[in-house]
């Protein structure tokens, strides 16, 4: 049998996705214990003992100057810039989007503005939102939008755009005026494109955040990374950044559910 056909059953395909972590998180261990070997004091690759404990602390221990647990509190500041930032983000995307690759002449007027803005680099504005909307949270939420929303509204138009023309024809012998054919054609054609859309944007969009915490910020993950990185705190680093991927997986696969329950016509069955 070629290589090409031989497809993995729900078993081994689970195994098979399970082994690099396991690859990895066994060299890991192995180097990890061979530095604590030579130096119990090391600090460049902790052992799981003591992130664990690390991170139970954080988790479950009260601040001494604050009294609020301090993973909570950070996670709570991240994830309400991250998802406010992309909100925005989509929400704009949505709705530029459709007029970009609906409507010619918006097209026409915009097209290039974004296409143009799109392809400037996000944290290269940054200290100019910081100067203009200062070091709250508006400029940390202005970036994550700014560094995502454009990519977003080409996206969303080029999805518009490969609407085909026949339907548009049809819509418009029934009668539909543009207002019509945007709700009851346009829309449930592009708004599982979005999902797909905010989905891949949740990798920059957590980029633009850890920047931003990191330069101007009294809380968030990016903050915490940064502010014990000066005392190579790596039981707290790592667990931090597992913390960030397991967060980003779980939204990524919470939208995913959310886009296969309301959009099921748009994600067909895999043939066995």
């Amino acid at each position: 049998m070629r290589l090409v056909n031989a497809r993995p059953s729900k078993g081994s395909a689970l195994a098979l996705a399970t082994l690099p972590f396991l690859v990895v998180g066994t060299l890991y261990v192995m180097a990890s214990m061979d530095r604590l070997a030579v130096n119990p004091d090391d600090k460049l690759l902790p052992s799981l003992g003591q992130m664990g404990a690390a991170f139970h602390t954080l988790a479950v221990v009260p601040d001494r100057r604050s009294g609020t647990l301090i993973l909570w509190a950070d996670t709570t500041a991240s994830l309400v810039r991250l998802f406010s930032g992309v909100g925005i983000a989509a929400t704009v995307a949505l709705t530029l989007g459709i007029a970009l690759g609906f409507i010619p002449r918006v097209k026409a007027t915009l097209g290039a503005f974004v296409a143009v803005v799109s392809v400037v680099p996000p944290l290269a504005v940054l200290p100019v939102l910081f100067i203009a909307l200062g070091l709250g949270e508006t400029a940390k939420i202005a970036l994550i939008a700014l560094g995502v929303g454009p990519v977003m509204i080409r996206d969303v138009a080029q999805r518009v755009a490969e609407i085909p023309a026949e339907l548009v024809v049809k819509a418009q012998t029934l009668g539909g005026n543009t207002w019509t054919m945007i709700l009851r054609l346009v829309l449930p054609q592009v708004m599982p494109r979005l999902i797909v859309a905010v989905r891949l944007a949740l990798g920059p969009a957590w980029l633009f955040l850890i920047a931003a915490e990191a330069i101007a910020s009294t809380e968030g993950l990016g903050y915490r990374i940064f502010l014990v990185r000066r005392y190579l705190s790596m039981d707290v680093i790592l667990p931090y950044v597992v913390w960030i991927t397991v967060l980003a997986v779980g939204t990524d696969w919470l939208l995913a559910r959310l886009s296969a329950a309301a959009f099921p016509w748009a994600h067909p069955r895999e043939a066995p």
